[in-house]
C-alpha cells in the first residue's frame, strides 16, 4: 500500500475498445500499480480528476515471455488493469 496518488495510477489506456468504453458507458481504463486496491485506484481519481467514481474493475495480466540473446528466455513484468465507471454525465478530458 503506497501513499503517493501518484503511484496508483500509471497512465491512461487509449485503444479503440478504451475509448468505445468511454464514449458510450462513461468507463475510462487505465494501467495501475499491481498492488493497488479497487478502494485505492477510487480514491485516487476522485482526488486526481474530482469526479465521483461509481464501480472500480481490475483485471491482472501476466507478462508475456519473451526471448532474449541466444536460447534465453526473458519476461515482460505482470501488470493490472483498472476500469472506472464514472457518475451518469460526468466526464474525463484526457487528450
Amino acid at each position: 500500500m503506497s501513499s503517493n496518488i501518484f503511484d496508483q495510477i500509471q497512465t491512461v489506456i487509449l485503444t479503440e475498445k478504451a475509448t468505445l468504453l468511454s464514449e458510450q458507458h462513461g468507463k475510462y481504463v487505465f494501467r495501475v500499480a499491481p498492488s493497488a486496491n479497487k478502494l485505492e485506484i477510487k480514491q485516487a481519481i476522485e482526488k486526481l480528476f474530482k469526479k465521483t467514481v461509481v464501480a472500480v474493475n481490475t483485471a491482472n495480466y501476466a507478462g508475456k515471455k519473451k526471448r532474449e540473446r541466444r536460447a534465453d528466455y526473458g519476461r515482460k513484468p505482470h501488470w493490472k488493469k483498472a476500469i472506472v465507471t464514472l457518475k451518469a454525465g460526468e466526464k474525463l478530458d484526457l487528450v
